[in-house]
């Protein structure tokens, strides 16, 4: 009896673990073209970042505010890894790019993640070492993500600067992941969220210091469509999935849950294109077959 209950119980985190994925996921999504809307109200990429951020921090402080530091020096470090990579790195990044290339295309690079997280976690790991199937998988949607970066330019003309930064975050976040993992397993969720936004603010200061603040920064907040925008990234996409992906990475894995991260520019694409009438070329969606049809190859291929 004991052995079903355990059984029931793995299988109900498994699917709560799927279900906190795709929600996450979905709502990261929408949040490419919040940020859009931000930047086109001439709110700075760092100024969105920070704003976002200190909201969720501030929020969730008050949630979790009994412990102040990690129970040791190692352990804080991995803390400010991850407000480094999940947060400045990964935003200033992101955001930076939406100001050089179409917002499917940022949607769609930074999705590559799972790939970077499979590779890392091979190396660290050596039960999670990708075999053929996983390597072919992954050329294929390289190849997808190559298509991706002509897809802003209807004549060809490379401008691959937005995409570069796009891959540097999607990189980062798989460092990320892996880090959340080993934190996974000693500390509450709640308090890993608001150390991880407690150092990406942090970090990210220098480069809100260098760049000159928006000349009428309050009246821009007012605008109902930036402050409805502001409030949706900092209190669902930050404060909420966060938590949740905490949670997600627990429950599946670092790897399993990054997955998930392929849907992430399907909905960006439906978002992007109602909201603000963004299209995708022909080579732009060869690129998103390639990738989707490389993460299912290299899973078929996996599993032979």
């Amino acid at each position: 009896m004991s052995s079903e209950k355990t059984v029931n119980h793995n299988r109900k985190s498994l699917i709560l673990g799927h279900l906190g994925a795709i929600l996450t996921v979905s709502i990261w999504g929408a949040s490419f073209v919040s940020t859009k809307v931000l930047l086109e109200n001439r709110l700075s990429p760092s100024e969105i970042y920070i704003l976002r951020f200190v909201l969720a921090y501030l929020l969730i402080l008050i949630i979790c505010h009994s412990r102040l530091w990690a129970r040791s020096l190692r352990d804080e470090l991995l803390f400010a890894t991850c407000g480094l990579c999940a947060g400045s790195i990964y935003f200033l990044a992101e955001n930076t790019a939406l100001e050089y290339t179409l917002t499917t295309n940022v949607a769609l690079l930074t999705a590559t993640s799972p790939l970077f997280t499979a590779m890392l976690a091979g190396m660290i790991y050596k039960s999670e070492r990708p075999g053929k199937g996983a390597i072919i998988g992954s050329l294929v949607a390289f190849l997808g993500v190559g298509c991706v970066i002509f897809n802003s330019s209807t004549n060809l003309e490379v401008r691959p600067f937005g995409d570069i930064l796009s891959l540097l975050a999607a990189v980062s976040w798989s460092v990320y992941s892996l880090v959340l993992r080993r934190l996974n397993a000693t500390y509450d969720i709640w308090f890993i969220t608001r150390k991880t936004f407690f150092y990406g603010v942090l970090t990210a200061l220098p480069f809100a210091l260098a760049q000159p603040t928006s000349t009428d920064l309050w009246g821009t907040l007012c605008k109902p469509e930036v402050a409805g925008n502001l409030l949706f990234l900092g209190v669902g996409a930050s404060m909420l999935a966060y938590v949740i992906w905490a949670r997600t990475v627990e429950r599946m894995g670092a790897v399993k849950a990054n997955n998930y991260m392929y849907l992430q520019p399907i909905i960006t694409m439906i978002i992007s294109a109602i909201v603000i009438n963004e299209h995708v070329t022909l080579i732009g969606y060869l690129g998103i077959a390639l990738i989707l049809g490389g993460l299912w190859l290299g899973d078929k291929l996996s599993k032979a």
